[in-house]
């Protein structure tokens, strides 16, 4: 089972890049943030004659979530992030697929900070703090993956010296994201790739995708079910590299599930 997950920066902007993206590389699952459309106005035909079944809540401007799934219907669990009923921001959707929650997250990017925007941003992730405990030791397979808007460490940044004011490079920021991981949860694409350099944002200033001057701030994370299956994770870089790509690439993880034993019959020996 393949599962990623993609910034869009706008569905319908980038909409040829999706169908392109799913068609050549037919994740199981595809996580969307930032559809910046409104919640009538999401391709779902489109997304339907790909082949994918859409789950999506849509919100004007910077925001929107959605999950797809290929050849099945996402049943969905929920569509917003607990402990703020006032929080009218499409940032989180759960939802089941083939016997594993997904959970879809677009983390708020916090700039500029200090302020009320960077504030939002540490009490959302407190929030997902709190939901993900809940999550990493369920009985069902559990993968959290999306937009997370936080560089875990200087690893993870072609070079920090010109972001450290950033809100993406907060002590705070990290922190909340060490906090998440001591739960239990496996970073995937850090777990197998410990060494490597690896990116899945590049900003459209200075030719930063040219000189692969990337950060890593888009995430999959594994509960403890899930992630003795993994068994790769990497970033498709191509999409970057598309005529006016999103500034995000996918990033996905490929998991080993144990097939379901066969329902015997009634009448079976």
């Amino acid at each position: 089972m393949k599962i990623a997950t993609f910034n869009v920066n706008g569905v319908k902007t980038r909409l040829p890049h999706l169908l392109r993206w799913l068609e050549r590389e037919q994740p199981d699952v595809a996580c969307l943030q930032e559809l910046k459309a409104l919640q009538e106005g999401f391709p779902e035909r489109e997304i339907l004659d790909a082949g994918y079944h859409p789950l999506w809540k849509g919100q004007r401007s910077w925001n929107g979530v959605a999950i797809l799934a290929r050849g099945v219907q996402p049943v969905e669990v929920r569509r917003e992030l607990p402990g703020d009923a006032s929080d009218d921001q499409s940032r989180y959707l759960e939802a089941a697929v083939n016997g594993v929650i997904v959970a879809c997250l677009y983390l708020p990017n916090g700039n500029p900070q200090p302020g009320p925007k960077f504030d939002y941003k540490l009490a959302w992730f407190e929030r997902l703090i709190v939901h993900a405990r809940s999550l990493v030791d369920a009985a069902h397979p559990v993968i959290l993956c999306g937009d997370f808007n936080v560089v875990p460490t200087d690893f993870d940044i072609y070079n920090p010296r010109s972001w450290r004011k950033d809100a993406l490079l907060q002590p705070e920021s990290r922190a909340c994201w060490e906090r998440l991981l001591a739960q239990g949860w496996t970073d995937a694409i850090r777990h197998l790739h410990p060494e490597e350099p690896i990116y899945t944002f590049w900003d459209y200033f200075r030719q930063h995708w040219q000189h692969n001057s990337g950060l890593r701030i888009d995430h999959l994370l594994l509960n403890r079910k899930l992630a003795p299956a993994l068994r790769a994770a990497g970033v498709d870089r191509w999409v970057r590299g598309e005529e006016k790509a999103s500034d995000h690439a996918p990033a996905w993880v490929e998991l080993e599930l144990a097939a379901k034993p066969a329902r015997r019959s009634a009448g079976g020996s």
